[in-house]
């Protein structure tokens, strides 16, 4: 298939009107439409819930910092390059954040920590931004503004191994719901040059309790040097669009650099103070990155959960729109995302037609409305024929809170 026939979410994402850009709000700063919102809403409520079930806290954060909290963090000295210039608003200077691992440090040592505590797994769905020259920049990939689900998890050294493993379970679970593919697990290490932390002993730690992490989850993976963080080795997992091009959507880390630039600290079973190490995970890296991802991955055919219609009905006539509207609002009264496509928007087959990437379409006619029945039609071509429309609401509520992909079973 040539590059022009590829999937491309950029050309995608604005025919499915999911997102779009103006001059006027720059480069790199696309807007969600309302149906890209769904997808958005959708994906960030999953990642949320299944953060919940693993046990962590959801915290909310400022996007701004003051200077010195970043050159504390060490990002001011490796990572400046990437960050807006500080503004000044009187006598201090403040910066858009371009990690959140800095706040969630603050939070961390807010309060005394003891050992009965950890492991403490905070997480967020936060604004981060990263001045990204406007030559790099491209569609939802390559933003300045970025919406991350970044997760710190605060442990023992003990635990540190086993939050890693969980945190790359959550991340196979994950790709399993959205129908996506990692194409590799790489363990990112240091190069040359000032981008590092000058700590030989911090790297070969961190490195060796990631490694331990990817050999007892019988994860195959591969070295690369240059793709650290400047704190720290890290795992990425790997993606590639159609085209073979690769990038890394969610990456886990283990950091012993900022628990000792913030002096945590926690009080041990021994009564004295301890310092725990910071594991920072990314379930799906940048909202705006899966999307891109997913757009591709299913050509705007997504799984039913993440669809931004999951059900369109379809009344034959205008007699049938009554009927049809209140199968629409019972529906919407069960939480799903369901829509009325009359007979003013064309022809039956038209619209059919124009519904095609709905996972579930409701025709109804003279007897089906007579009988509170519905004739269904499934995305992927199957017809079960006619059914009745509670069962059918039922049915596509199950397949909605099971996830996955089946549309029928």
């Amino acid at each position: 298939m040539s590059d022009d026939r590829l999937p491309d979410h950029r050309r995608l994402g604005r025919a499915l009107d999911l997102f779009d850009t103006d001059p006027l709000m720059g480069a790199g700063l696309p807007y969600w439409l309302p149906d890209g919102a769904v997808v958005r809403h959708a994906l960030e409520e999953y990642v949320r819930e299944a953060e919940r079930r693993a046990g962590y806290r959801h915290v909310y954060s400022p996007v701004l910092g003051k200077r010195e909290l970043y050159e504390i963090s060490g990002h001011w000295d490796h990572y400046r390059d990437d960050m807006y210039p500080p503004m000044r608003l009187g006598a201090e200077e403040v910066v858009l954040r371009p990690s959140l691992c800095p706040h969630h440090a603050l939070i961390y040592r807010s309060r005394s920590r003891s050992y009965r505590e950890l492991p403490l797994r905070l997480a967020e769905l936060g604004g981060m931004h990263r001045a990204e020259l406007s030559g790099v920049l491209g569609g939802l990939t390559r933003v300045r503004a970025i919406q991350l689900n970044d997760a710190h998890v605060f442990c023992t050294l003990e635990q540190a191994v086993a939050e890693a493993r969980a945190a790359l379970r959550l991340i196979a679970r994950a790709y399993a719901d959205l129908g996506i593919e990692a194409v590799r697990h790489r363990l990112s290490l240091p190069g040359e040059g000032g981008k590092y932390v000058a700590d030989p002993e911090l790297w070969r730690r961190a490195t060796a309790l990631l490694r331990e992490a990817l050999e007892e989850s019988g994860i195959e993976y591969e070295e690369a040097g240059g793709e650290a963080a400047f704190y720290g080795p890290k795992i990425d997992v790997q993606i590639a669009d159609p085209a073979g091009r690769e990038s890394t959507l969610s990456t886990v880390q283990i950091d012993f650099h900022q628990p000792a630039r913030f002096d945590l600290h926690y009080i041990g079973a021994d009564g004295a103070r301890h310092r725990p190490v910071m594991v920072h995970r990314s379930i799906i890296g940048s909202v705006e990155r899966a999307v891109a991802h997913l757009v591709e991955v299913h050509r705007g055919a997504f799984p039913a959960w993440l669809a931004p219609v999951q059900l369109a009905v379809l009344p034959v006539a205008r007699e049938q729109a009554e009927h049809a509207a209140a199968v629409v609002r019972e529906a919407v009264d069960r939480g799903l995302r369901a829509e009325l496509v009359g007979p003013e928007e064309g022809t039956l087959g038209a619209r059919i037609r124009g519904a095609r990437l709905v996972p579930y379409q409701a025709v109804v006619g003279a007897s089906e409305a007579a009988e509170g029945l519905a004739a269904v039609r499934l995305r992927d071509g199957r017809r079960p024929g006619q059914v009745p429309v509670s069962e059918l609401l039922r049915r596509i509520a199950g397949r909605v809170a099971a996830r996955g992909s089946a549309l029928w079973e």
